[in-house]
Formats: structure tokens, sequence, C-alpha cells
């Protein structure tokens, strides 16, 4: 008999595994929204999903979770919040200029096809 919590934890783990992976393959300077990085992961249009994951990911993550932005290159984490000011801190320190809290996705956006050699 199988466990149908095991089937469901198992089946986030994959989705989660899946969103890490890609995520980890945004290089330095350039950023990706909620939904575009939903999409490469392979997770469909689960933008909302992939931002709440994101938001519980340990303190010490070595994820490069501020490279991930709202639609439109926009900032989602409030200025003047810990997460919010070390967001923007690590795009300034990627070289990444942001304007009236966005980032210009047509010279910051990550785009993995014109990479793949």
């Amino acid at each position: 008999m199988t466990d149908p919590n095991h089937d469901r934890d198992s089946a986030a783990q994959i989705r989660r595994t899946a969103l890490y992976s890609t995520l980890a393959q945004v290089p330095p300077g350039k950023v990706v929204s909620y939904g575009q990085l939903a999409e490469l992961a392979g997770l469909g249009r689960a933008a909302r999903w992939v931002g709440r994951t994101l938001s519980q990911l340990p303190s010490d993550t070595r994820l490069p979770w501020h490279r991930v932005l709202a639609a439109g290159g926009r900032i989602s984490l409030p200025a003047g919040s810990p997460s919010g000011d070390e967001q923007r801190a690590r795009l300034r320190m990627e070289g990444i200029s942001i304007l009236n809290n966005r980032v210009d996705i047509q010279r910051h956006g990550w785009r993995p096809v014109e990479h793949s050699g």
C-alpha cells in the first residue's frame, strides 16, 4: 500500500529540485522573472508557487534568489525591508542598475538559449 503523503511529498521535492537547479544556472549580472523561472524549470505557469518557495529558502542559501524579479523586471520585495535591501545591494554588486524599482529586462534578462552554444 503506497502512502499518499509520501507521493505528494516526493512530487513537491521533484518540483523544488527542478526549481533550484534552474535557479542555480542564472548567471551573475542576469535576472529572470518568477514566471520565466517556472517555465524554464518545466513547472508551467507557477510564478506564485516559485515566489512562495523562494521565500522559504534558508537565510544561508547559496542559490541566487536575488536574481528573480516580478514581471517586467519589478523588484517585489519592499525597499527598506532586510531582504529587499539585500536583494538591491546584491544586484548592484553584479552591475545591474535599478531605476524606479525596476531592472531593465532587455539589458539584464537571462535568455539561456543564447548561452547554450
